[in-house]
């Protein structure tokens, strides 16, 4: 019981979690009805599962009392009857009694303690999946040192999936020399963010080798790797705190002027000047008090100051509008001079500058080569670019 109503509670405040995280979106479809009767489903729940759970409980604490509270009567009634006959004196009787009263408050606390220990077992079962899961090779000792790496990247027949029995990438080859930019093109789910996750080593190849300079990447220092890989998502995430915090957020040592500097490199220090408050401004809880286009820019002034060796482009223009796309990517062009660059984009013009075009197809390369050469040939890279072209047409008709 007491297991039940703990995964209960863990249900209701994920629920409560995401429906205040996604009140908007319920606002605007005017479904709070709606989630008021979810609510409801999840509290009665929640409350079946507490209410049967202390029932329990108080059932042995009940029966606890009842026990201990027949004893004192019967010790007293024939305690009496033993004084009237005067086989024991009233003294003896009293003593008795009192003796009686310290073993029934024990037996009555350790009733109590069944009621915590069975709520501690329930949530100690919880805390210990989480410590028992196996920790993140953080601190390998036997790791690979490399201070500065190349940005050499191969992948070497890498087979993974999330699922172990249903494989995302299935068997990728690919050889990318330091200082290109590779342009990870293909449709929804057929791996390519699955593809840079594993560069970041957020996850374990199954089977295959991904070598980083000739090294396979499990061998290498996780802080080594990860500090020289830089990363700017389609979402940036900013952290409650100032723009000069965020953007010095790789590098907590860098200097006011170098933090300006990275600013200029992503075109966002005029934006960010124009504020009051300059780079003091607060950014609010993950940006909310900036728009859309200057959490982007800051996000690739965070990249630029890190100065990666590695960087990590995921759909980085595809939420702003024309003149911020723009200016971001000529940030993104500075920004990837030099460093070997992977970058996902569903606008496939956007590519157009890349080295090589990495097209992926139910899990496999099934095309490699620069934009112009994959246009010449008639097969998956030109159809995704004449469905686009299709698209945009119907949108400027309908628009």
């Amino acid at each position: 019981h007491f297991h039940r109503w703990g995964r209960r509670w863990g249900r209701f405040n994920a629920y409560l979690n995401e429906s205040l995280s996604g009140i908007r979106v319920i606002k605007a479809f005017a479904k709070e009805k709606h989630e008021d009767v979810r609510f409801g489903r999840h509290n009665d729940a929640l409350m079946e599962a507490s209410f049967r759970a202390d029932r329990l409980w108080f059932n042995v604490y009940n029966s606890m009392s009842l026990l201990t509270g027949m004893g004192v009567f019967i010790a007293w009634g024939y305690g009496g009857w033993m004084v009237v006959k005067g086989q024991m004196t009233l003294g003896t009787l009293m003593a008795f009694n009192q003796f009686l009263w310290q073993i029934y408050g024990p037996l009555q606390w350790f009733s109590q303690i069944y009621n915590w220990m069975s709520r501690a077992m329930a949530g100690a079962e919880r805390v210990f999946e989480v410590i028992d899961s196996e920790p993140e090779p953080y601190q390998n000792p036997n790791a690979r040192r490399l201070p500065r790496i190349e940005g050499r990247v191969t992948f070497k027949n890498v087979v993974f999936g999330y699922d172990k029995g249903n494989p995302v990438l299935k068997g990728i080859d690919l050889d990318v020399q330091p200082g290109e930019m590779i342009g990870l093109v293909g449709k929804s789910g057929v791996g390519k963010t699955t593809m840079v996750n594993l560069i970041c080593r957020f996850y374990q190849i199954d089977s295959g080798e991904l070598l980083i300079d000739g090294v396979n990447i499990n061998d290498i220092a996780l802080e080594d790797l990860r500090n020289q890989i830089g990363v700017v998502l389609q979402e940036p995430f900013l952290f409650d705190g100032t723009i000069a915090e965020n953007i010095a957020y790789g590098r907590p040592d860098a200097t006011f002027e170098e933090i300006m500097e990275a600013a200029r490199a992503a075109n966002v220090h005029h934006a960010i000047v124009a504020k009051p408050d300059g780079y003091d401004t607060q950014v609010g809880e993950r940006g909310s008090k900036l728009s859309g286009g200057e959490k982007q820019r800051i996000a690739i002034a965070r990249a630029i100051l890190n100065n990666p060796r590695i960087l990590i482009l995921d759909e980085a223009t595809s939420s702003v509008d024309v003149e911020t796309e723009r200016l971001i990517q000529q940030a993104i062009a500075r920004l990837t001079k030099g460093r070997t660059t992977f970058a996902i984009a569903h606008r496939l013009s956007t590519l157009r500058n890349a080295t090589r075009l990495v097209v992926l197809e139910d899990g496999k390369i099934a095309e490699v080569g620069t934009h112009q050469e994959l246009m010449e040939k008639d097969g998956t890279f030109r159809k995704l670019v004449e469905m686009q072209a299709q698209v945009s047409q119907v949108m400027a008709v309908t628009g």
